[in-house]
């Protein structure tokens, strides 16, 4: 491994520095050990140097073989301790280290606005916090270890050999110069590789994990042939990719071993000689072997240790490449304003807004929300409905000036706060692979007990007023356990409407000040949907709801209507002024007339007269 590129690859453990710091007793007392048992074994060849001498000098007694043989039972038995310890006190914290960076990972990847997600796979993401951190864990865990050890062990036996014999040793160490050349030629190489195996694994995770999400679609379009035919080819990659860093790092340690081993032939060609010409005992010679065949290990340790270091750097630097993402979106340091009490709900002015790369999605958006009105926007596909909602609640960053909570830019708003006002029900009703009961109770950030106390009832009466708004409490009826019935992950054993109905479920709990269902309704019969909406018309007087839907049936019962066409307010007014004008919104509820006759045979009736606000300038209610 070049130099340049060593430097690069520690310079990413710089991350990892705190971390360290915080469990450095622990590597201190485990390098205490590891030395140790370093010192322990260099002492091991003596014991048997001096034994062998014993023997062929024909003067020895029982009782000096068996000193020398329970000292080497001694050693044996620290170094088996100093083993135990050392990976104790090491690996112990190396696991430690990995799961706080996890967390910290996890942590950060939740605070992460919603357009990273848009940027970034899943699977890439699991892949980061899974297979990248086991290699950061390698090493700064045996990575460290291969390190220290084979520094020691190897200095430790050079001097030792230099002082028996000078000679001898000098002609054993010539093949380490290439073992030196082999490390640095090979180690750049390792780390390109294996972080083209770490892109592959990440991509083979991404089609894994969207596979299985998907599997309603793959079973209903009758496609696993196809993905299995997309998953191949990502595991051939993946494997491609694990094979050329294979034959690599399978090159690379035969060769080590190879030049060690010519060491022994070098030995056994001068030590024999000096042997037999007296300047060495056999004693000396066999320790002199043992030596040998213990450099093998630090001298492998240091190709291991390049990899370690290669393989933790690539995966730390991915790491890093997350933990370093600054969210997008985040509270205001500087806060100085409040919500004004008597002020708007919710205030547009010009609001237009672009996502990067395409074109303007909101054009000059302007509109009041008086506090506890009814509101219903309608709209064609893509005309820009859901954007809006996620303005107002600053899932995208609308420019300054231009949403208003309660007399408050939503960019002056501290996050949890003014989220914490809004219970959303988003178009895809996502679903946690929990029971019907631990999914609604998401919604809020207590317990279900200091939620019941807080209200005066207790949680499974609140759980029941949600479910009976969101006209759920039929369906779990049909269920063997009720609300505690285990759903699928993203709510896979649920028809389309229960989804629906458990997400809105969901939005009421802990009675949110501003209630936005964003086209939740579009899997629900006429009957239920009447239900849920008159249920809600009753228990959310005084609050502010905005019901998002391209069903003209849905917003029949709104104060006031919002019709968007291509980011624009093509019309405002109540259902029947909107009726009367003939416009957007009466071809709209013509159209949808028409196709219910078709499709069932019966006439929608219209839509009834509802006293609304009167129209204020701007698009105002």
């Amino acid at each position: 491994m070049p130099y340049r590129s060593f430097k690069v690859a520690l310079g990413e453990f710089k991350t990892l520095l705190p971390y360290l710091s915080r469990y450095r007793m622990s590597y201190i007392w485990g390098f205490g050990c590891l030395i140790t048992v370093d010192a322990a074994q260099v002492l091991i060849p003596q014991f048997m140097r001096r034994a062998v001498d014993l023997i062929a000098s024909g003067r020895f007694t029982w009782q000096e073989i068996g000193i020398l043989c329970a000292g080497m039972v001694g050693v044996m038995a620290l170094i088996a301790l100093g083993r135990f310890l050392w990976r104790y006190f090491i690996h112990g914290s190396s696991r430690r280290i990995e799961m706080e960076i996890r967390e910290k990972l996890f942590e950060h990847l939740l605070i992460l606005s919603y357009d990273f997600y848009q940027k970034h796979k899943i699977g890439d993401l699991m892949a980061r916090a899974t297979h990248d951190l086991n290699a950061v864990r390698m090493s700064i865990g045996l990575g460290l270890v291969a390190l220290v050890d084979g520094t020691i062990m190897a200095a430790s036996i050079l001097v030792i050999i230099f002082i028996q014999d000078a000679k001898t040793a000098a002609f054993a160490v010539l093949p380490l110069p290439f073992i030196t050349a082999i490390i640095l030629l090979f180690g750049g190489a390792l780390g390109n590789r294996f972080k083209k195996a770490q892109e592959t694994y990440a991509a083979m995770s991404d089609a894994v994990q969207e596979t299985f999400a998907g599997i309603r679609v793959v079973k209903s379009f009758v496609r696993e042939g196809w993905f299995i035919k997309k998953f191949a080819d990502t595991n051939d990659d993946y494997r491609e990719a694990n094979m050329a860093l294979v034959k690599l790092y399978g090159a690379f340690f035969p060769l080590i071993v190879f030049l060690s081993g010519l060491t022994t032939v070098i030995v056994l060609l001068v030590g024999g000689i000096r042997v037999v010409e007296g300047f060495m005992s056999p004693g000396d010679l066999l320790a002199l072997f043992r030596y040998l065949q213990m450099l093998i290990w630090p001298l492998m340790g240091a190709g291991f240790t390049v990899n370690m270091i290669q393989r933790g750097a690539v995966s730390l630097k991915r790491v890093n490449e997350i933990l370093e993402t600054v969210p997008s979106i985040t509270s205001s340091l500087t806060s100085p304003n409040r919500p004004i009490e008597q002020a708007d709900a919710i205030v547009i002015r010009d609001l237009s807004f672009a996502y990067p790369e395409g074109s303007e999605v909101l054009k000059g958006l302007s509109l009041t929300i008086k506090q506890g009105s009814w509101v219903g926007i309608l709209g064609r596909t893509g005309s820009g409905k859901s954007t809006l909602i996620k303005a107002i609640t600053r899932m995208i960053d609308p420019p300054p000036g231009t949403v208003l909570v309660k007399g408050m830019d939503v960019r002056d708003w501290d996050l949890e706060e003014l989220r914490g006002c809004f219970g959303v029900t988003p178009q895809d009703s996502y679903l946690f692979s929990d029971s019907i009961r631990n999914n609604i109770f998401y919604r809020v950030e207590q317990d279900e007990a200091s939620l019941g106390r807080e209200q005066g009832e207790s949680a499974d009466n609140l759980l029941k007023q949600a479910l009976a708004l969101a006209a759920l409490d039929t369906d779990l009826k049909g269920f063997a356990q009720g609300a505690d019935t285990l759903i699928g992950e993203r709510g896979l054993t649920l028809s389309g409407g229960q989804k629906q109905r458990t997400a809105i479920a969901r939005a009421l709990m802990g009675e949110p000040e501003f209630l936005i269902l964003d086209d939740a309704l579009s899997a629900v019969d006429g009957e239920t949907e009447k239900r849920i909406l008159t249920g809600l018309l009753a228990k959310r007087a005084g609050k502010t709801t905005i019901i998002v839907s391209h069903r003209v049936s849905t917003l029949r019962n709104a104060d006031y209507l919002l019709v968007l066409d291509q980011g624009r307010i093509a019309e405002a007014g109540t259902p029947l002024e909107l009726t009367a004008r003939g416009g957007l919104y009466a071809r709209m509820a013509a159209l949808q007339q028409l196709d219910q006759r078709e499709t069932s045979g019966i006439a929608l009736k219209g839509a009834p007269l509802l006293t609304g606000s009167t129209v204020q300038e701007g698009g105002g209610v």
